[in-house]
């Protein structure tokens, strides 16, 4: 208040009214002094409806307005921070577990394979194992074969030779011999 004082006492004395000397400066006629009045008065009603003071409380209050919404920014970013710390730290995580993941399945697939492979090697050998029983199996068959027919080609020989030779007498020696043999291998 004491400022407003001081600067209505400041703009009386600092009137281009007094430099002007030829009318007296408290006349009515004088525009400067009728307008010094005017703004006098203008200074007292506003300092009557306390108007500074309200002025300044407003101020203050715009003031305080201005920081309560700069403390809540502030509050608003340091919350937005830590969102955005706790989202990177998630995304760092999820990244760490999609690695593993993709690691884990490369070694199951590596494992696979050589798991597929050791089955399609033991089959092959299996396979193989079954192939050379059926080649043995069928080589035996034929050296049976070829035997059995050789036996039956030298016994029809044998047959034909010894029916050529032998004589009513032989074959009847012949075949109580047999009889004789058979009976001493039965008992």
């Amino acid at each position: 208040m004491n400022r407003i004082m001081t600067i209505a006492a400041a703009s009386l004395f600092a009137s281009p009214a007094l430099a002007a000397g030829d009318k007296p400066f408290f006349s009515l006629a004088n525009t400067d002094f009728v307008v010094t009045i005017g703004f006098l008065v203008f200074i007292g009603v506003l300092l009557y409806f306390k108007v500074p003071t309200l002025i300044l409380g407003m101020l203050d209050k715009r003031a305080e307005g201005i920081k309560s919404e700069l403390n809540e920014a502030k509050a608003l970013r340091e919350e937005a921070q830590a969102l955005l710390a706790s989202y990177e730290r998630r995304q760092r995580e999820v990244q760490e577990q999609a690695d593993r993941i993709i690691a884990h399945a490369k070694e199951e697939a590596v494992l696979a394979g050589e798991q597929a492979r050791a089955d399609l090697e033991r089959s092959i050998a299996r396979r193989l194992a079954a192939a050379e029983d059926q080649i043995a199996s069928a080589q035996a068959s034929a050296v049976k074969e070829v035997r059995d027919r050789a036996i039956a080609v030298a016994i029809k020989a044998a047959r034909d030779v010894v029916a050529r030779q032998m004589t009513a007498k032989d074959a009847a020696k012949s075949i109580d011999d047999a009889i004789a043999e058979v009976g001493q291998k039965l008992h």
